[in-house]
């Protein structure tokens, strides 16, 4: 379990920083963070939480939950992420997604994806 974690950590560490040189300018943050929940809302995917897997539609409200009870430590995407979307606070076990695919990876990777393809196109879009 520790080493899972701690692996979770360290592809979340590197994922930021990717993430973090491509933010754009002035990035609205609840902006970005309604777009990451309604993304995650309108997935198709299986969100699996301490062993349990939830549908989308859960998984958004469950995240949503979270960004509430952290609002006042959330100053970026990546810190979103990071506090309402990696790991329980309970358990302290990592979140898991399971994609259309079948493929399951941690819901941390997945959603950093996310906000690199939505950074890059809302960049795209801003330059125009």
């Amino acid at each position: 379990m520790r080493h899972v974690a701690l692996m979770i950590l360290f592809v979340f560490t590197a994922a930021l920083a990717a993430t973090a040189q491509e933010a754009p300018p002035k990035e609205d943050l609840k902006q970005t963070v309604d777009y990451l929940l309604n993304y995650v809302a309108g997935s198709e995917c299986v969100f699996i939480r301490n062993g349990q897997e939830h549908d989308a539609k859960k998984a958004s409200s469950h995240m949503k939950r979270k960004y509430n009870h952290f609002k006042d430590e959330i100053k970026t995407p990546e810190d979103f992420i990071r506090l309402s979307a990696t790991m329980s606070t309970m358990s302290g076990k990592p979140y898991m997604v399971r994609l259309k695919s079948g493929k399951e990876m941690p819901s941390a990777e997945w959603l950093l994806e996310v906000l690199t393809e939505h950074r890059k196109v809302s960049r795209a879009d801003s330059t125009r």
